[in-house]
């Protein structure tokens, strides 16, 4: 009996842990400051290169309509994209999403770009670089539009600046149907001597998002591919080294947010020098992601060409493995944070990704995602439960035992294992499914938060964001009573919804947290109780807990939990009735049968 408790109490301490565990980590929102960027000291900036081409003498904002009638520009307009870029240094820095809102229920499309003399200015710019060079296009040069009038999908449009000492530039911008716009240079050196130049990207973000996210398990900041080698640098790591350099040949390297990404693509086969830098101006840190090409001599009389590329959208699996095969980029499909656990993360949204495109709808792929986990996992489970089986069959022996030894510990734990070696019983065996569903419950919630493709994913009725956590409240009836319970003074934090799908802790409750926390209740009425009563009474207040703990998770995940649940339920069934082991499904059936007979 000594032993049946211990293992009761192993799986009472895995199952806390791993749930408090997740809880913490992936929940719990971290206590930083959200602007401890701007409390960093001033960097100063002393090396040539894209960050010493742009230094904006002041910090007083502007709104953007203001921004964007400062000059000239030439409107963007795809598929996918709106927006415009400036001819005051050929900056791409007004630009929106369109295929995407800010929220559910709104009609604001995303913003990606915002234009110099805003707050949180956000832009991609290009240039040449060379050493006392007069006339080289800064960020404040005003070109020429000579050629088109819409940049848009099959119309490009060419600008040009003629520096008035012998240079002269000619840009082509395209942009595609989906996200990356390609810039030809070409420079023409019609002077009498020989000049030397460098083509650089730039990425430039003025302090940080107003939704930066600080969860663990979230990247957000710069992000590359650099030297074979993943790179990765959130936004106080990036401020604590304000000036981080590589060298690779070809890559990628560009600022991350959770779905958006906005990245340099340089020629693949090309050496160059990328860094991350932060500059201080005023109150607000710059963050840059620049990459420097080769330095090329232009004699006089000739020309060059150069061709860079960038990506400004969304990261959707789908386009970001298109462009990684097409363009030749190196692990591009890596701009999603996968984690730490790629090799399990990846898969199952594969295999999710797979399911929607059967079914059409991301709910019940992760419905079929999760008959394939129990189909993998079947003969461990089945095992697991033919073990818990022949347990609550044995429960009255067990207690025999108990009270036949009660005054003899050791006695009675060496009569327990007999009995467990009789039966061929393995009490830990309940164990194991359930450490095994732990990384799949991270990868799916992994998958959930950072892929644009759950983002906003209907499953049916009520849940229109599987991503986000089920909008339902028991405390206003599930909607039937007409008030909001946030608004609720001092406790409506608590007690009110908060549309995250990974926000702190609350009491509210949703129609799919009760539900996985009723298929919880069964499952764990159907294991054989533990002999202990503090135990038992742990055990049958676990579900309680848990459904609480669970509340404020994504719908996703709570669909995916509680059809496992029930999934369980009926494989452990189908084993305790062929065992004939008392189980509360059978109970309730006979209970209801001598209803109807009486």
């Amino acid at each position: 009996m000594q032993n049946e408790s211990t293992r009761n109490t192993i799986l009472f301490i895995v199952c806390t842990v791993a749930i408090l565990l997740l809880y913490q980590l992936f929940v719990l929102q971290p206590s930083t400051e959200r602007q401890r960027a701007e409390q960093q000291a001033a960097v100063e900036t002393t090396v040539d290169g894209p960050a010493t081409a742009f230094r904006p003498e002041t910090a007083v904002f502007t709104d953007r309509r203001t921004a964007l009638a400062t000059g000239p520009r030439v409107p963007i307009s795809t598929p996918t994209m709106a927006g415009s870029l400036s001819l005051q240094g050929a900056r791409i820095d007004d630009l929106f999403l369109t295929n995407y809102r800010e929220t559910l229920d709104g009609e604001d499309p995303v913003e990606l770009f915002r234009p110099q003399g805003t707050e949180h200015a956000y832009f991609a710019q290009f240039g040449w670089l060379g050493q006392n060079i007069p006339g080289v296009p800064g960020p404040n040069t005003e070109w020429t539009l000579t050629e088109g009038s819409t940049l848009a999908p099959g119309a490009p449009v060419t600008l040009t600046y003629d520096n008035g000492q012998g240079l002269r530039f000619t840009r082509r911008i395209e942009v595609d149907e989906q996200y990356v716009f390609t810039l030809t240079d070409t420079v023409a050196n019609l002077g009498s001597q020989a000049i030397t130049l460098a083509p650089y990207g730039s990425v430039q973000r003025h302090g940080v998002p107003d939704d930066l996210g600080r969860q663990f398990i979230l990247h957000e900041g710069a992000i590359g591919v650099l030297g074979d080698r993943l790179r990765l640098e959130k936004y106080r790591d990036w401020e604590d080294e304000p000036r981080i350099a590589y060298e690779s040949t070809g890559g990628w390297l560009g600022i991350t947010d959770k779905y958006w990404l906005a990245a340099l693509l340089p020629d693949q086969t090309e050496a160059i020098d990328a860094e991350l830098r932060v500059r201080r101006v005023g109150e607000v840190n710059i963050h840059e992601a620049n990459i420097l090409g080769a330095a090329r001599v232009i004699n006089p009389g000739r020309q060059i060409t150069e061709t860079q590329r960038l990506f400004a959208g969304a990261k959707r699996a789908e386009i970001l493995r298109g462009y990684e095969n097409s363009l030749g980029i190196p692990r591009f499909d890596q701009a999603i944070d996968w984690g730490m656990f790629w090799f399990l993360t990846r898969p199952i949204f594969l295999t999710v990704e797979f399911f929607y495109g059967l079914v059409g709808n991301f709910g019940v792929a992760i419905l079929l995602l999760t008959v394939v986990i129990k189909l993998l996992l079947f003969p461990l489970a089945n095992k697991s439960y033919e073990s818990l089986s022949k347990m609550k069959m044995l429960a009255p022996k067990m207690e025999e035992i108990k009270k036949k030894h009660g005054s003899d510990p050791q006695k009675q734990q060496q009569e327990m294992m007999a009995l467990y070696q009789r039966e061929k019983i393995n009490p830990l065996a309940g164990c194991l499914p359930i450490l095994l569903q732990i990384p799949v419950f991270y990868a799916l919630y992994k998958v959930l938060f950072v892929t644009i493709e759950m983002r906003h994913a209907p499953f049916f009725g009520w849940i229109q964001d599987l991503s986000a956590r089920d909008p339902t409240n028991v405390w206003n009836l599930f909607g039937l009573i007409p008030w909001d319970p946030a608004s609720v003074p001092l406790i409506g934090g608590l007690i009110g919804v908060s549309n995250t799908g990974m926000g702190g802790f609350t009491l509210s409750l949703s129609v799919l947290a009760i539900v996985y926390g009723l298929t919880m209740w069964l499952q764990m009425s159907m294991n054989p109780p533990p002999p202990d009563p503090v135990q038992r009474k742990i055990f049958a207040f676990m579900p309680f807990v848990f459904t609480f703990i669970m509340a404020p998770f994504a719908a996703g995940l709570l669909i995916y939990w509680a059809w496992n649940n029930i999934l369980s339920i009926l494989q452990q069934y189908v084993i305790m009735h062929r065992f004939k082991a008392e189980n509360p499904i059978d109970s309730f059936i006979d209970r209801y049968i001598r209803k109807k007979a009486s």
